[in-house]
């Protein structure tokens, strides 16, 4: 029998009579995500988790870990496998005791108020704990009378997750018959039966196709809008759809945490392309200010590695200006949130 807890345009520029196509980068479209931060920094805190530590013998899995969840954040913990997401998911979830710290779930102390704060908790493992020989109907109210719902109660919390899950049209249905996409949203649907203010998800979307992993994205965001939600996963894309905010782990420590614009602003240009006609050899432009490296790319083409902060493009369009250089290109390069994301979790970025 399987435990229900824990198993589980482009502008153009005249420079000394050159005309230069200049591109500084895409649009910004940050500000309504800002907003949308803005609100949910109002919401009250459900989640407090002060200096959380765990180890595995000699291999500290979750190193001294803060941070806060509030009311209408959907927060995702990203991390190369084994960094400590689903330790830390875990003992969120009050199925795995942490060696120190503290974890307040929605006012409650989680080691000296445990039936209180995991009341306030819906947890969905990686593998929902699920019951193959049993109908949707019957695992979902087997389970709400686990939570201690009386049968009224029973009816209406199975009618709510059902709807919320989109379940109404397979309750007569053998779990063991269901796909892959619709059992996770039976597991999905037994952490929201004693409507919890939070919902703890690990990986939730692992091994969906592509129509499932947009309902379950969707979902994700809608139940977010009134809790505190939390989700780890390996994948940034995942946190691009679904999250407000992210923290990333790397080797047990928060390396990154915050909003997914304070992730943008990381963004910062540190490579500069340009397209010259008439090319001076590659030892000219690399005495230009800022500039470290030169790479040459070819038919006229080069990239300029600059110091982080450094602004080379004015020198550039100078000096191509007054040597001839025929600039007919210049571009900033910056970062995507992919690499971004590697560089921190494999240490080759700033914390």
């Amino acid at each position: 029998m399987p435990s229900l807890v824990g198993k589980a345009p482009e502008p153009h520029r005249q420079v000394k009579g050159v005309t230069v196509r200049v591109n500084f980068g895409d649009y910004d479209t940050a500000p309504c995500r800002r907003m949308l931060v803005k609100n949910v920094m109002k919401g009250e805190v459900l989640v407090q988790v002060e200096r959380l530590t765990r180890s595995y013998g000699d291999i500290r899995a979750v190193d001294e870990i803060s941070f806060t969840l509030r009311k209408g954040q959907v927060l995702g913990f990203l991390g190369l496998n084994g960094a400590g997401k689903s330790t830390t998911m875990r003992m969120l979830a009050g199925v795995l005791a942490p060696d120190a710290g503290r974890i307040t779930i929605n006012g409650a102390d989680l080691l000296d108020q445990p039936s209180q704060a995991k009341q306030a908790i819906g947890y969905l493992p990686d593998q929902p704990p699920l019951y193959r020989e049993l109908t949707v109907d019957e695992q979902l109210h087997y389970s709400a009378r686990l939570h201690g719902l009386d049968r009224t109660a029973c009816r209406q919390a199975l009618l709510r997750a059902k709807e919320h899950c989109g379940l109404v049209d397979v309750g007569r249905r053998l779990i063991g018959n269901l796909s892959k996409g619709y059992r996770q949203r039976v597991g999905l649907a037994q952490a929201l039966l004693h409507d919890p203010p939070v919902l703890v998800l690990d990986e939730p979307t692992v091994g969906l196709d592509p129509m499932q992993l947009r309902e379950m994205r969707e979902l994700i965001r809608m139940l977010g809008r009134d809790r505190g939600v939390i989700l780890s996963t390996h994948l940034l894309p995942e946190v691009q759809a679904t999250c407000t905010h992210a923290q990333i782990m790397r080797a047990g420590r928060l390396v990154f945490s915050g909003d997914l614009t304070d992730l943008e602003q990381r963004r910062c240009s540190t490579h500069l392309r340009i397209g010259l006609n008439a090319p001076p050899p590659a030892a000219s432009l690399a005495q230009l200010p800022g500039i470290v490296r030169v790479e040459e790319l070819g038919r006229g083409r080069f990239r300029l590695h600059h110091a982080p902060g450094a602004a080379p493009h004015q020198a550039v369009l100078e000096r191509a200006g007054a040597d001839g250089w025929d600039l007919w290109e210049i571009t900033p390069e910056h970062a995507g949130l992919e690499q971004i994301f590697v560089d921190l979790t494999l240490g080759e970025a700033p914390v």
